[in-house]
């Protein structure tokens, strides 16, 4: 049943949106900021983040991606940074609230972002949801103009909520935020639709990376890096 809902949802959503949407490959999947443009990264440190892939961690080729591109962000471009999973919590509930606002949005700040993500740890659940919801309430809130979310997560939402469903909603009301997903190292078909479906409703763009090289080239090309971004593999964290 999950899966004809999400389907229709997909389906109703490609009518809407058809004329801005589409699913990227490596090699055109690409977003532009513009000049004031405010950009929210969102990143997955669930327990599963400590899993390999390629001989690394997926955590470590995430923080290693993310040191690269950061000082290439155009400086007229505001970033921030919240995470997710990075909380075990005492109750399921706290566990499905874990997700923080790390550096608030704000240009000039890569070196802040940097050093909060390396003390960060994977530990709990995939709150994707909430932590949508806690972007949209607060961490964009006194902003003017265009709105971008980067949601890079390894799997899908785990805390008995919908990401689609969410931003079905959202877009009734808020037409000035876009949801990109890079959908990392997932294999089950149930999240990828979920995930898909945030990306297309808010007319946003919906990757999938199956390698450390294709997390390096998409989180590059992501937010118009110059620098040609390759994988690797740290030894430090």
């Amino acid at each position: 049943m999950l899966r004809v809902l999400i389907a229709l949802i997909l389906f109703s959503g490609a009518m809407v949106f058809a004329s801005d949407y589409s699913v990227y490959s490596p090699n055109n999947y690409n977003l532009r900021s513009e000049p004031g443009e405010k950009i929210l990264f969102i990143l997955d440190f669930s327990n599963s983040m400590s899993e390999y892939l390629d001989g690394a961690r997926k955590v470590d080729l995430m923080l290693d991606t993310m040191s690269k591109i950061l000082p290439y962000i155009d400086t007229n471009t505001s970033v921030g940074l919240r995470v997710y999973g990075h909380k075990m919590g005492f109750t399921a509930i706290d566990a499905c609230r874990a997700s923080s606002l790390l550096v608030p949005i704000s240009p000039l700040n890569a070196g802040e972002i940097s050093a909060s993500l390396f003390k960060t740890k994977p530990k709990g659940m995939t709150p994707i949801t909430f932590s949508l919801k806690q972007a949209v309430k607060n961490d964009f809130l006194g902003f003017t103009g265009k709105k971008r979310i980067i949601l890079l997560t390894d799997g899908g939402e785990n805390c008995d909520e919908s990401p689609c469903v969410y931003a079905m909603e959202l877009v009734k009301v808020r037409k000035d935020i876009i949801i990109d997903v890079i959908a990392f190292n997932i294999n089950d078909e149930n999240d990828l639709d979920q995930l898909q479906c945030a990306a297309l409703v808010t007319s946003g763009k919906f990757y999938t990376a199956n390698t450390a090289a294709e997390l390096a080239k998409t989180l590059s090309d992501s937010v118009n890096t110059k620098k040609n971004v390759k994988a690797k593999i740290l030894t430090d964290y």
